[in-house]
């Protein structure tokens, strides 16, 4: 059973940055694509970025140029830096992991596993 696991969330101001990462604890991540989704209160989960097997990436048009992912297959851990955060990015954000290691898709019925989530808060 794969276990992904998420630090770095915080509370930040508007216009601040964030830095998560996702650890992988049993299995290596290299095999797999990872995605980064977030659920803000009422909302449904959506698709924030995500990253391959080779590094290609697919990002949310929310996030595009703020947001960057990327991976350390050695580390087996994955990162999303978050850069000028607004405050309707505050959510919990969760990695997953799909067994489509060349294909950055953004639907959350191809990820397998979950992390527990970390909350991020912006304040205006």
């Amino acid at each position: 059973q794969e276990q992904l696991i998420e630090s770095g969330g915080g509370s930040v101001q508007a216009g601040g940055s964030l830095r998560l990462s996702c650890a992988a604890s049993v299995r290596t991540l290299s095999n797999y694509t990872m995605g980064w989704f977030r659920q803000a209160p009422g909302n449904e989960r959506e698709f924030v970025a995500a990253i391959t097997r080779t590094g290609n990436t697919n990002y949310a048009d929310s996030v595009k140029g703020r947001f960057t992912t990327s991976r350390d297959n050695a580390k087996n851990t994955v990162y999303l830096q978050m850069n000028g955060l607004k405050p309707d990015a505050t959510a919990i954000y969760y990695c997953a992991a799909a067994p489509t290691p060349s294909f950055a898709t953004f639907y959350a019925s191809h990820y397998t596993y979950w992390g527990q989530g970390t909350q991020v808060t912006v304040s205006s």
